[in-house]
């Protein structure tokens, strides 16, 4: 490797991949902890289903307002701003005393996260060439993925043996070093490597001049971030209510199942860029809905288990593929408006997901919610299949 390549590679690490990494630990902390902490106050499964999608609304309100922030002050500025509205949210579930409380601060965590996720994504369309790009994505997606491995196993000690909040101040924590990685390692905006391609597009010629591909690709990607998000929502509330597991033990399977899931990212980088974005795509969302199908038919820990890793290998080897496509069609003006409209639709999903699940689970039953995931994911892998060009150029493949 070349001494600029590798200056390259330790620049991408210091300033995304290694925060990245940490806020990824954050997150996957409150998987085993945030549904069985909001059904600790006695409320519905629809309520708590609320709880789990106010950080994905809030995501969603910042979607289209981070892509214009990023454009207006730079990645650095914009991921500082995400980081701080994260911890603001975190400390926040220390003190809160109610439900609404709780969804509040997820709410503003969420918007913390739009700001985070925009400005990652827009500094790696544009510093990333398209034939390295699926490989990229996909270790920055595997990075994410062992943050998910770690964090429930984490959390799940951390509540099991101090109680929910414990975990909070956890991640509260890990959040503020990742703060400190952004301040101490991203460039300034004028000698960062995406400088140059920050986007200037305004909202609405960004939307005149992609609606088309934003309706049928992001219908497809709506679908997907449904059912990946439904997983997160299902696993540990299934654990707990139907098989009687404890916390502890809803962070071990999870974490295992994510294992599975961390172990997929390069290959599915290389599948993207040596064959196509489909080739990984589709063949993810089919393998998914297989295990969540399979998640009813668990009866006992092992069962569980052997669905969830089923889920984690689909969820693996689309790793990075939302992400790249959405790299692969931005526009070289407007990148970061485009790339806030995409993560919009795609949050629109994740937002959803944990709502339908709810009202799912208190209309039918919890056991025969899953088989709802399971047919989404059957409709994301067949508009990707049917509805989505390969954006992959012949010239740019391995």
């Amino acid at each position: 490797m070349s001494k600029r390549k590798q200056e390259v590679v330790v620049n991408l690490f210091l300033s995304v991949y290694a925060p990245a990494l940490i806020l990824s630990v954050c997150r996957g902390l409150l998987l085993p902890v945030l549904p069985l902490f909001a059904r600790s106050f006695e409320v519905s499964y629809s309520l708590v289903g609320v709880v789990l999608a106010a950080d994905g609304i809030g995501t969603l309100l910042g979607d289209v307002p981070a892509g214009v922030v990023v454009r207006r002050v730079g990645e650095k500025r914009a991921m500082l701003l995400g980081v701080g509205c994260v911890l603001a949210g975190i400390f926040g579930l220390l003190v809160a005393t109610d439900l609404w409380q709780v969804s509040a601060c997820r709410l503003v965590s969420g918007i913390g996260t739009a700001l985070w996720n925009i400005s990652r994504h827009t500094y790696l369309a544009g510093a990333i060439r398209p034939a390295l790009r699926g490989r990229a994505i996909a270790v920055f997606g595997g990075i994410g993925r062992i943050g998910y491995f770690a964090g429930p196993l984490l959390g799940g000690l951390a509540a099991g043996a101090y109680g929910f909040r414990a975990a909070f101040l956890l991640y509260g924590i890990l959040a503020v070093v990742a703060l400190l990685a952004v301040l101490l390692w991203v460039e300034d905006l004028g000698a960062s490597p995406g400088a140059s391609h920050r986007s200037r597009g305004k909202v609405g010629d960004v939307v005149r001049g992609h609606y088309r591909i934003l309706l049928t690709a992001g219908s497809a990607q709506l679908c997907a971030q449904m059912v990946r998000t439904a997983r997160l929502v299902i696993a540990p509330l299934y654990a707990a209510d139907v098989l009687g597991l404890g916390v502890e033990e809803v962070g071990v399977v999870i974490s295992i199942a994510a294992a599975v899931d961390m172990l997929m990212f390069y290959p599915a980088g290389m599948i993207m860029d040596h064959w196509g974005r489909k080739y990984a795509s589709v063949p993810s969302f089919f393998v998914q809905s297989m295990g969540m199908a399979a998640i009813p038919l668990a009866q006992d820990f092992s069962g569980l288990l052997l669905a969830l890793v089923v889920v984690g290998l689909g969820n693996g080897i689309g790793s990075g593929t939302m992400m790249t496509l959405g790299a692969d069609l931005a526009p070289d003006d407007g990148r970061g408006v485009f790339l806030g409209l995409w993560r919009f639709v795609g949050d629109l999903g994740g937002a959803g997901s944990p709502l339908a699940m709810g009202h799912i689970a208190d209309w039918v039953g919890l056991t025969e919610t899953p088989l709802a995931a399971a047919g989404i994911g059957l409709a994301a892998a067949l508009s990707l299949w049917l509805g989505v060009p390969e954006t992959l150029k012949r010239e740019d493949r391995l």
